[in-house]
């Protein structure tokens, strides 16, 4: 039988770079990798369906999967994660010195329901008790004017939106003080040109996350990989394929990171950090799978639900192809 030829799209991380150089064959497939920009390939797939695997955005797909018009159905690989009290960026000069003070302040973000944006609001109303309709949200661009949505979502009853300034990116407005804080994954130029106007919401951001996921065990999921619906129902093997090839991906990856005779990556202590992250979160700490990561993705879909991007709440079955859900053990 003849390989698949497949086009897959991903970012280009040390996880998946044994997929991208040969190092690991998913069963059964001949692919053309595609190592874009995360923004590129959501857009793209969620847009008109392009890849036949791509790396989506988990908030992107439950909106769709709620909808029933999905294009993708999903494998429980989650290439992306991280901790996003990072994420929130403040003007030093506006008495925002606490969550609490973000209340009735102007917030940009580049779009509602990314799932970056999902996670920040969570834990600004689980922890400090900071609602999103009590925020004034100005929607746009993060370098560059008039990003939209994505995909068109409904906004929650209370929630106000308003769009930036035609010609005005969120970090000029923020460093001009048109906005007093921005949330989002990427740091925004203004942050990473140290202007002393610009700082972050929380002072020590990885101890306020090794505080929260001490409390709560979540390690955000921010992607999850996707295969084009009609392709998994003509080849049902193929799901099962694709996240036995990316967990071994992920093996090699953590064999090159854990070699401390060389490093592989550019940061200093990097032997240290390892051992830390595992002894705060276990030796497998970036899982696959639907059952080690069932109560993140259960509380993620909860608050998709709750700040009214899921008009619905999706649940475990709907998101994942069935094949994944159980896998052959030696």
């Amino acid at each position: 039988m003849p390989k698949l030829e497949l086009a897959v799209a991903t970012v280009d991380y040390d996880r998946v770079r044994p997929l991208i150089d040969g190092t690991v064959a998913i069963d059964g497939v001949s692919p053309v990798f595609m190592p874009l920009d995360p923004e590129e390939i959501f857009f793209r797939a969620f847009r008109h369906a392009e890849f036949d695997i791509a790396e989506l955005s988990l908030s992107s797909f439950t909106v769709r999967t709620a909808r029933g018009d999905n294009p993708y159905v999903g494998v429980p690989v989650f290439p992306s994660r991280a901790f996003r009290h990072s994420g929130i960026y403040i003007r030093t000069d506006r008495g925002i010195d606490t969550p609490a003070d973000l209340k009735s302040r102007k917030v940009g973000l580049a779009e509602y329901q990314l799932t970056a944006n999902v996670w920040i609001r969570a834990f600004l109303e689980d922890d400090f008790g900071v609602e999103p309709a009590s925020i004034h949200w100005v929607r746009g661009g993060i370098e560059a004017p008039g990003r939209s949505e994505k995909i068109p979502i409904t906004l929650p009853h209370g929630v106000t939106v308003t769009e930036a300034p035609a010609g005005r990116s969120l970090s000029q407005m923020l460093l001009a003080g048109e906005i007093d804080a921005l949330i989002g994954p990427r740091t925004p130029s203004v942050m990473a040109a140290a202007n002393r106007e610009i700082g972050w919401l929380f002072p020590d951001p990885r101890g306020a996350a090794i505080q929260n996921y001490r409390r709560t065990r979540n390690f955000p999921i921010m992607h999850l990989i996707g295969i084009r619906r009609t392709l998994a129902e003509c080849h049902p093997w193929l799901p099962a394929a694709v996240l036995k090839a990316f967990e071994q991906a992920k093996a090699v990856a953590f064999a090159r990171l854990a070699d401390t005779s060389a490093s592989k990556v550019m940061l200093p202590f990097v032997d240290q950090q390892l051992q830390e992250a595992k002894d705060l979160m276990g030796r497998d700490f970036w899982p696959y799978g639907v059952d080690p990561n069932r109560r993140c993705l259960e509380y993620f879909l909860q608050q998709h639900h709750k700040q009214g991007l899921s008009g619905r709440l999706v649940t475990m079955a709907e998101l994942f192809h069935p094949a994944t859900f159980d896998v052959a053990r030696i």
